[in-house]
């Protein structure tokens, strides 16, 4: 499986730290919340394996796809082993910061949609105290040494394949630091951000559809006044030959009995 780069056991190993688990407490509120309205029959979380992000899902068929043992599917996100327009649901948390082709990622998960189908991603946000952390300090370790794509660049990616951007929240307003106290005491941080800078959030979330356009029959506007005017056309006609024909025979009787 060529270009296939495996990164979710590391990131589960940050997601057990203090600092990971207040980041994962927000993703999994989110997570459960949105795929509970998501109704279809075949569900996909292509990565992260250890979390159940679709543990609230209804879809019937739910599975789990990376490349790392404990995958239900052991797959590279870049080809993905699944039929054309099978799946009513992706999930993708923080795959395309850590994937060598992230672009190729996103044309597979578009093509293993359904028409209407929907995506989500979480992803790192580089414009918040988290990307400025990483910014500044040394890219080692997880997350920090993935590469944090801008909402806006990720928009534009998704907006080339077809999909129509439904949805966009942020969470993780604190800033990262690494002991469980310090991120308790800037909880307040969270109710602030989002009322009065909410795209500052260190993670945000995407719920992406997938939008085919459709073929509609385009009819011709007819006359109506005229189209009357034209139906009784044909019977007319038909009568009036008629009537000539019975005149014709008529005459004919009429002589012969002279």
């Amino acid at each position: 499986m060529p270009d296939c780069m495996s990164t979710a056991h590391s990131l589960s190993e940050w997601f057990a730290s203090e600092q990971g688990g207040y980041v994962l407490r927000r993703e999994q509120d989110y997570f459960d919340h949105t795929v509970n309205d998501i109704f279809g029959y075949n569900a996909l979380q292509l990565g992260l394996s250890e979390q159940d992000f679709l543990r609230n899902s209804r879809i019937p068929l739910r599975f789990t796809g990376a490349d790392q043992p404990g995958a239900n599917v052991r797959l590279c996100g870049d080809e993905l082993p699944l039929a054309t327009a099978s799946l009513d649901l992706v999930l993708m948390p923080h795959v395309l910061e850590f994937a060598r082709q992230p672009h190729a990622i996103l044309r597979e998960v578009e093509r293993v949609l359904m028409p209407e189908g929907s995506l989500l991603i979480s992803g790192f946000n580089p414009h918040s105290l988290w990307g400025m952390h990483r910014a500044l300090g040394r890219r080692r370790g997880y997350p920090w040494c993935g590469h944090f794509i801008a909402l806006y660049r990720l928009r534009d990616w998704l907006a080339l394949l077809g999909f129509e951007v439904a949805v966009i929240r942020f969470a993780a307003y604190a800033p990262p630091f690494r002991q469980e106290k310090w991120l308790g005491r800037n909880r307040w941080l969270e109710a602030a951000g989002k009322r009065w800078w909410p795209g500052s959030g260190g993670v945000y979330f995407i719920h992406a559809i997938k939008r085919v356009p459709g073929m509609r029959l385009i009819k011709p506007k007819w006359n109506t006044v005229l189209v009357k005017k034209l139906i009784p056309a044909a019977p007319k006609l038909h009568n009036t030959q008629s009537n000539f024909e019975s005149n014709n025979i008529e005459r004919q009787k009429e002589k012969n009995d002279e």
